[in-house]
């Protein structure tokens, strides 16, 4: 009898699949892809996809959770990202750890067999992603970087200064996504940052309240300002008239953007255009929960039920035959 691997089942070349780490406590972080407002890596796509999504998905949901403070307890990631206890808690320090795991992940894919592996077995699960699609570490660090800005910057003055944010924070998924279904181009980049960002967006819409606990304020202090909105209205427990006026006012640019993710499904076909239909249609019915609201985000995190997303879903796909935004 031999003994279980920590991390799980491992494929034919000696990796760890990503569904598989169920003993080690890393199950949990994948189970939070049922909860995002778009489907992360639906069945309905090829294995390899769906094990490289989740491995990317992964990754980019133990970067947040570091940054955010919410790790499961027991403190089993800094034991295996090589953080000292006494550090266990640091968030600077756990995500420097993440970043030198990063490092080892494409090491390795650059010299099978020479590097040190990665410790982290989200990490572990990573590297089959990066050798197969050539990733580089870029998209990965600015997820860290990202990270590192929210430990030290608790607000934004302008629109533009948000969407910095979310070149670091949600663009660089998109530019993963497109690689590992082999459709990257310049133009599909583009539309991409434009869907991700609103994506981003639309959470920071839904968790207004509970991103204000944290001490982050991601509505742009220009916006606030213009419909008279001060930080201490976000601590109510419903949205006063001039906060769900403000709330409507953001999410209306979310869907300008979420329009030029029209386009990018429309290039691309069969299964992989119903994937990015649905990042896009996730968008829009998170969207339509919000209003539904009334733009009431204090109450509750507005959230899609599934029947909406598929009638978004299939809005987008429409649209995108026709070649229209709408």
């Amino acid at each position: 009898m031999t003994a279980q691997d920590p991390a799980g089942p491992r494929t034919a070349d000696g990796d760890h699949r990503p569904g598989g780490a169920h003993r080690d406590g890393t199950q949990e972080t994948l189970a939070k892809a049922a909860r995002e407002n778009f489907p992360v890596a639906p069945r309905f796509l090829p294995a390899a996809w769906r094990d490289d999504l989740m491995a990317v998905y992964g990754y980019a949901r133990l970067v947040d959770d570091i940054g955010d403070g919410d790790l499961a307890p027991g403190g089993d990631d800094a034991r295996w990202l090589g953080v000292a206890p006494e550090h266990a808690e640091d968030r600077t320090a756990l995500l420097d750890a993440v970043e030198a795991d990063v490092r080892r992940v494409c090491a390795a894919a650059d010299a099978p067999g020479d590097a040190e592996p990665p410790r982290h077995p989200l990490l572990r699960a990573l590297r089959p992603a990066v050798r197969r699609n050539g990733l580089t570490p870029g998209p990965f660090l600015a997820l860290i970087e990202a990270n590192r800005l929210d430990q030290h910057r608790r607000t934004y003055a302008t629109w533009d200064d948000l969407l910095a944010y979310c070149e670091l924070s949600a663009n660089p998924v998109g530019h993963l996504v497109l690689a590992v279904t082999g459709t990257t181009s310049p133009e599909r980049v583009r539309r991409s940052d434009a869907v991700c960002t609103a994506l981003q967006v639309v959470e920071h819409l839904q968790d207004v309240a509970e991103d204000f606990g944290r001490g982050r304020v991601y509505l742009p202090a220009e916006d606030m300002d213009r419909f008279g909105v001060r930080e201490r209205d976000l601590a109510a427990p419903s949205a006063s008239a001039a906060v769900r006026t403000l709330v409507a006012f953001e999410a209306e640019r979310s869907r300008v953007l979420l329009d030029e993710g029209v386009p990018l499904v429309g290039s691309v076909s069969g299964r992989l255009r119903v994937l990015l239909a649905g990042f896009t249609g996730g968008g829009r019915a998170a969207l339509h929960a919000i209003a539904a609201a009334h733009h009431d985000v204090l109450a509750g995190p507005p959230r899609a039920g599934r029947l909406t997303l598929l009638r978004e879903m299939t809005a987008v796909l429409a649209a995108a035959r026709r070649g229209s935004p709408r």
